[in-house]
């Protein structure tokens, strides 16, 4: 069994990213910049936001964190986001979910500039990633992938098992296998007998916010497992949705929690936004 690590890959391309902000700032003047909407005092967004920042700083961007109070109104999010579009400094906008239940998310995320869009949410880059053209694809999904492809696993012709239909891991994960050619399954909480699924992969992907719901006799020996899930236990302890200690005995891969699917994701924020100030750069030319 190999562990796949995440964080080693994630430093790596922290770097190749602050390389490329300095590149930029010396050939254009321009420096990445990144702004986050934080609404309510959720303890796992503001941890979140907390780490995205400390990334940025590390690589050189700029950025900014509109925090919101939990009880805002739909016009009052919908305010700064226009604002943040027509920012020409902004080159990526994020908006921090689940938002409370009195704001409507899909009219918030639709109306963050697709140009901005660095978590790939608004259904302009969804479309362009189901359709296998170039846009922003959500951060989770994206690290998978690189977290695959540092470690030569070629998805093409494999049974790969989605456990999860979420638009921001779920679906955006199994259209970024179909593209590279896998057969891909996806399978979610009305899916009768997972385990009969789970059986028949060669790379299990999962991410449901459901501790050990992956267990030993779920996977066949030498499958991979890609651990998207992330979960306090009893103890205070983060862990997955794999039951770690007994799956990694038979697995050839397998991602640890934390440590693995993580990191990435704010490593593909980073990629992201510096995606967007490349291409608000050429723009401004």
């Amino acid at each position: 069994m190999q562990i796949l690590d995440g964080k080693a890959l994630s430093q790596k391309i922290e770097q190749n990213v602050a390389s490329e902000v300095t590149k930029l700032k010396k050939t254009t003047g321009r420096t990445p910049g990144l702004a986050v909407i934080l609404v309510g005092n959720d303890p796992a967004s503001a941890a979140y936001v907390g780490m995205k920042k400390k990334a940025c700083d590390r690589v050189g961007f700029y950025s900014v964190t509109h925090e919101m109070p939990a009880d805002i109104s739909q016009e009052a999010i919908e305010n700064t986001i226009k604002m943040m579009n027509n920012n020409p400094n902004i080159d990526g906008i994020l908006v921090q979910l689940p938002l409370p239940p009195q704001i409507d998310t899909t009219k918030i995320l639709e109306l963050v500039d697709p140009a901005k869009d660095v978590d790939g949410f608004h259904p302009y880059n969804v479309g362009r990633l189901v359709t296998k053209l170039d846009g922003f694809v959500p951060c989770t999904p994206l690290g998978v992938m690189e977290l695959l492809a540092e470690y030569n696993i070629d998805v093409k012709g494999k049974n790969c098992c989605v456990v999860g239909a979420s638009n921001i891991v779920g679906k955006p994960m199994a259209s970024l296998l179909l593209n590279a050619d896998a057969t891909v399954e996806i399978t979610h909480i009305f899916t009768d007998d997972l385990k009969k699924h789970t059986l028949a992969a060669d790379i299990i992907l999962v991410g449901v916010g459901v501790i050990n719901l992956i267990k030993e006799d779920m996977i066949k020996d030498g499958a991979i497992i890609i651990d998207i899930g992330i979960n306090r236990a009893e103890n205070g302890k983060l862990v997955g949705d794999v039951d770690y200690e007994n799956v990694s005995k038979k697995c050839s891969y397998i991602t640890p929690v934390p440590g693995g699917v993580g990191p990435m994701t704010i490593a593909m924020l980073l990629s992201n936004t510096l995606k967007a100030a490349k291409l608000n750069a050429q723009e401004v030319k």
